[in-house]
C-alpha cells in the first residue's frame, strides 16, 4: 500500500454547504441519480415524477436490477442508463430497445455517468462502490446531493478538498445532516456550542444486552421507523450508523469533535439539535420520510412540495430523549474512537463494518461480533501502519482494500 504526502489534519474550509448557489430556475433541473433503484434513488424519482416539468433526467444507474433500471429510465426519459454489473449489459440494451436511451455497463461506465453534464447529481450508491462515481461527479463542479456515507466517512478530508478544488456544492441528504444544515444556515462557527444528531435507537433500544447478543438478522432488520436497505438497517440496529454520521458531521460542519454528540429519540421527529453559546437550542422536525431531506437538497435555497405526512405535534403529544448506551451498543464507541484517531481510521472502520455486517446477515457472526470485528481490524491496521494521513482517492482505496483483507482474516477466527 502506497500512501502519499500528508494533508492537514483539519481543512480550513470543510464545508461548501454554507452558501450554496441557486440553480437556474428558468429551465428544468438537469438531474442524474447514481443508485436509482435503491431507497434514496426511488424516493428521489418519486419527487421528480410529481413535477416532471421541473426536471430533465440525464443519467440513471443501478448495480444489478436491470428490470427496474430500464423501467425508471423509460418512465423518466433518461438519456443514459448504466448497470454496474458488466454481465447484464445485453439484458439492459434489450430492455431499452427502441427507447433511444443509451445503455452502458461496468465500474468505468458508472463514473462516466457521473460526468454527464448535470446541475445536480444524487449520489446514492451504497458502500465503497460509490466513491469513484461521486468523486467523478464532483469534478464537474455541480451540486452534489450526498447520500453516500463513504465519501465523508472513508475519504472525508480528500473529498471535501475536491469539493473546494472543483467549486462543487455539497448538500447532505442524510436526515440528520440535512437537519443540521437547515438549522445552522450559515451560522458563525464561533457561535455554535454543540451539534447533536438524533438516533431512533433501532429495533433493540429497549432490549437487554443478553437479548441483543442472541438477536437474529430478521429481528435486526425490523426498524421501527424507517424503511431502508439491509446494510443501513443493521447499522441502525448496532448504532454504528450514528457513529458514521458523527464522522460525516465532522467533515460537513465547522466544529471540533468535542462539539459533536448524539442522543436517542425514539419517535424520529427531531432530526438534529444545535445549541448556541447564548443558550438557544434550535431543532429541525419532520416525520421520518427521506423525501423531506431529498427535497431540501434538490430545491435549496427554495423549497419544493413533498408528499410527506404533515407534522401534528398535538397528536404526537410526547417526544422523548435518552442517552445512548455504549455498553449495549459498542459499535458507537468504536466509531467515536475511530473519529478521534482521525487520518485513515474511519476508512478502516467503514470497510471492516461492511464485512462484519455482511457476515452477520449471512449468520457467520453474532450481533456483538460486528463491533468486535471492526475494533480488531482497526487495531490490526494500526499495527501495520495503515492509520495514516491520505492525500488522494487512490490512498483511500488502498486502505479500504487492506482493511477488508484484515477483516476477512479476523473473520476466519469466529
Amino acid at each position: 500500500m502506497a500512501v502519499t504526502a500528508s494533508v492537514p489534519s483539519r481543512l480550513p474550509e470543510r464545508s461548501s454547504t454554507a452558501q450554496p448557489r441557486a440553480i437556474d430556475a428558468s429551465r428544468p433541473m438537469r438531474l442524474s441519480v447514481l443508485g436509482a433503484t435503491g431507497s434514496i434513488g426511488t424516493s428521489t424519482l418519486d419527487l421528480v415524477s410529481r413535477t416532471p416539468e421541473k426536471f430533465e433526467i440525464i443519467a440513471l444507474t443501478a448495480q444489478s436490477n436491470v428490470k427496474e433500471l430500464a423501467a425508471l429510465a423509460r418512465h423518466h426519459k433518461a438519456r443514459l442508463a448504466v448497470i454496474g454489473d458488466e454481465t447484464r449489459l445485453a439484458e439492459l440494451r434489450a430492455a431499452l430497445e427502441g427507447s433511444g436511451i443509451r445503455a452502458a455497463a461496468g465500474a468505468d461506465a458508472l463514473a462516466d455517468a457521473a460526468l454527464e453534464p448535470a446541475d445536480c447529481i444524487m449520489a446514492a450508491i451504497v458502500g465503497a462502490a460509490g466513491l469513484k462515481p461521486t468523486f467523478a461527479a464532483v469534478s464537474q463542479g455541480a451540486r452534489i446531493a450526498l447520500a453516500n456515507k463513504e465519501c465523508l466517512v472513508s475519504a472525508g478530508h480528500v473529498f471535501t478538498a475536491a469539493i473546494t478544488r472543483f467549486g462543487a456544492e455539497l448538500l447532505p441528504v442524510d436526515s440528520e445532516h440535512s437537519a443540521a444544515f437547515q438549522v445552522l444556515a450559515g451560522a458563525d462557527p464561533a457561535s455554535i456550542d454543540k451539534i447533536v444528531l438524533t438516533a431512533s435507537g433501532g429495533p433493540f433500544r429497549t432490549w437487554t444486552r443478553d437479548a441483543i447478543a442472541a438477536a437474529t438478522p430478521e429481528q435486526a432488520l425490523k426498524h421501527p421507523n424507517w424503511s431502508m436497505g439491509a446494510k443501513i438497517t443493521i447499522d441502525s440496529a448496532t448504532l454504528m450508523n450514528k457513529g458514521l454520521e458523527l464522522i460525516e458531521a465532522f467533515h460537513l460542519f465547522p466544529v471540533s469533535v468535542d462539539k459533536l454528540d448524539c442522543i436517542v429519540h425514539p419517535q424520529s421527529i427531531v432530526h438534529c439539535l444545535v445549541s448556541y453559546v447564548d443558550g438557544s437550542v434550535l431543532a429541525q422536525l419532520a416525520p421520518p420520510d427521506m423525501r423531506t431531506p431529498i427535497a431540501v437538497a434538490l430545491a435549496w435555497p427554495d423549497r419544493m412540495t413533498a408528499p410527506t405526512e404533515k407534522l401534528d405535534l398535538a397528536r404526537l403529544a410526547t417526544l422523548t430523549f435518552e442517552p445512548p448506551d455504549e455498553d449495549r451498543f459498542p459499535a458507537l464507541r468504536v466509531a467515536k474512537a475511530a473519529l478521534r484517531r482521525s487520518d485513515t481510521a474511519p476508512a478502516v472502520l467503514n470497510a471492516a463494518n461492511e464485512i462484519a455486517v455482511r457476515a452477520f446477515l449471512d449468520r457467520k457472526i453474532k450481533m456483538f461480533d460486528i463491533a468486535a470485528l471492526v475494533e480488531e481490524t482497526l487495531n490490526a491496521a494500526e499495527r501495520q501502519g495503515a492509520i495514516c494521513p491520505a492525500q488522494s482517492l487512490e490512498d483511500i482505496l488502498a486502505v479500504d482494500e487492506l482493511a477488508r483483507f484484515l477483516a476477512y482474516e479476523k473473520l476466519s477466527g469466529y
